[in-house]
């Protein structure tokens, strides 16, 4: 063997950047907004070749087409940098108060969002509690529990809407209630399987020490149930928040992301559209993330952190 010391391979800057989560990331990105700009084009172009026909143009280049197409007032499909725009526009370049603002309609929906995850939160995990220790309320609540969630929220929305204007209940309360019938589900399910997660000898062991029902539940059933409980949060927010959107439509609301959906659709302004969707996007990948935040430092704490 000779006294040279080996050289570490040398990794190219592209290599280094797929090793870790940005790069896998943005090629992701990188090629949504190649499909996005491709599709603009192809459902943009008849459109504007019937602009170019009423104005007596015929022969026009394809680089120009590519480039009226993407710059429609009211194209059938914006371009992402339309929808970026739209977005500085009505988030950096207007007052947190004013009505065309998306950070005042976003702060509008994060309202009725909030308020229905945490009922929906706070439901979900009483009822899993209750399934797990009662074998009627398990044999008989949780088939309501799973056939509630194949009715449309489309269809139950106004109802519910319509039945608490009438005994006087209206602004952030019916909302709520909305995003509550679509948040409590997951927390239910994923809390009825952590609260059963913990092993027999782990239960036979808590009978052992004489342990009650309700020391059971706190010592061992609940910490076991934590990783599932912060799992079933993540999607229960991102249900909560569609409720919230979906609850704005049939009332004809005047703020929220779901009155900028409704207003856009009124006059046919396909940037505000998704603009609104990409804020509502965004604002959902946020509260994920935050729950997220909470499960790491928690988990961490209990000395579960993955």
């Amino acid at each position: 063997m000779t006294s040279e010391t080996l050289s570490p391979p040398v990794r190219s800057p592209f290599a280094g950047l797929m090793s870790g989560t940005a790069g896998p990331v943005l090629v992701v990105v990188a090629a949504l907004l190649a499909v996005w700009y491709l599709a603009a084009v192809m459902l943009n172009t008849p459109f504007q070749r019937d602009i170019y026909k009423r104005g007596g143009l015929e022969d026009v280049s394809l680089v120009q087409l590519m480039t009226d197409t993407l710059a429609q007032d009211r194209p059938v499909l914006p371009s992402p940098h339309q929808v970026a725009v739209e977005i500085w526009e009505t988030t950096a370049e207007k007052k947190i108060t004013s009505k065309r603002s998306l950070v005042y309609h976003s702060s509008i929906t994060l309202s009725s969002t909030l308020l229905g995850f945490l009922m929906g939160t706070t439901l979900g995990i009483l009822l899993a509690i209750g399934i797990v220790h009662s074998r009627v309320l398990d044999k008989s609540l949780m088939p309501w529990v799973i056939a509630s969630q194949t009715i449309p929220i489309l269809a139950i929305a106004p109802m519910i809407i319509v039945v608490l204007n009438a005994i006087g209940v209206s602004g952030l309360l019916p909302k709520a209630l909305i995003s509550t019938y679509l948040s409590f589900f997951p927390v239910t399910v994923g809390m009825v399987k952590g609260l059963r997660s913990p092993e027999i000898i782990q239960l036979d062991l808590m009978k052992t020490y004489s342990a009650s029902a309700s020391q059971t539940l706190w010592k061992l059933r609940l910490p076991s149930a934590a990783p599932y409980l912060f799992a079933s949060m993540k999607v229960g927010v991102a249900a909560s928040l569609v409720g919230a959107i979906v609850g704005e439509l049939p009332t004809g609301a005047v703020a929220g992301l779901g009155a900028r959906l409704l207003a856009g659709s009124y006059y046919g302004q396909t940037v505000q559209i998704w603009s609104a969707l990409i804020v509502a996007a965004i604002l959902a990948a946020g509260l994920v993330s935050l729950i997220g935040l909470g499960e790491r430092i928690v988990l961490k704490r209990m000395g579960m952190a993955r």
